[in-house]
């Protein structure tokens, strides 16, 4: 199976998710770096589209941000054939980012760049990022989807993908019994990306 895979916003291409992907799987997987044009959820969607626009993939798959930016790219591309599989997507990432004050987003806004600090990323980032989330936070899914979601996810809520799922036909959700990491998904991937397939 032919798989464009997006990382989420700290993840890489060689990471837990796409290495098992193809190590235990047998997947062939492209996987590219999601900031290689830029940071936003536009930068990040034009990296998939571009990968879409090559290439014929059977399966779409995202992480978190890069779930967003999968989602995105089928809101663009609904021509293409190729199914969705989205791994606790960023879906409200404009309300939800760092879980902002008021007060901060206007710092943001005025001073036009703020310092981002995770677990293995420090870097800056500028008011456009909060720009195009909010355009782009709750595209619509025109792709055949399965959305796998946490019951403990502290990042990024389960009722977003809640939302997401009951709004549309296309999309069905599994809630799993993990965080936001979602080390616990990886045993489920075969089944939930055969059972999607064969829909």
């Amino acid at each position: 199976m032919r798989v464009l895979f997006a990382h989420g916003f700290e993840g890489g291409p060689e990471g837990s998710k796409p290495t098992y992907m193809r190590e235990a799987l047998g997947w062939d997987v492209t996987s590219p770096v999601m900031s290689d044009l830029g940071w936003t959820i536009k930068n990040q969607t034009e990296v998939l589209l571009r990968l879409i626009d090559e290439c014929r993939y059977d399966l779409v798959i995202g992480s978190s941000m890069g779930g967003l930016a999968a989602a995105n790219a089928s809101s663009m591309r609904g021509e293409s054939d190729f199914k969705l599989l989205l791994i606790a997507p960023a879906f409200g990432l404009s309300d939800s980012w760092e879980n902002l004050t008021d007060e901060e987003l206007d710092s943001w806004e005025k001073t036009g760049v703020r310092r981002y600090s995770g677990f293995e990323l420090e870097i800056d980032l500028g008011w456009n990022f909060m720009k195009d989330a909010r355009e782009m936070s709750w595209p619509t899914i025109r792709h055949q989807t399965t959305i796998i979601h946490g019951s403990k996810d502290d990042i990024v809520p389960l009722e977003v993908s809640r939302r997401v799922s009951e709004d549309s036909e296309l999309v069905d959700l599994v809630v799993i019994d993990d965080g936001h990491r979602m080390k616990e998904s990886l045993s489920h991937l075969s089944d939930i990306a055969s059972s999607l397939m064969s829909s």
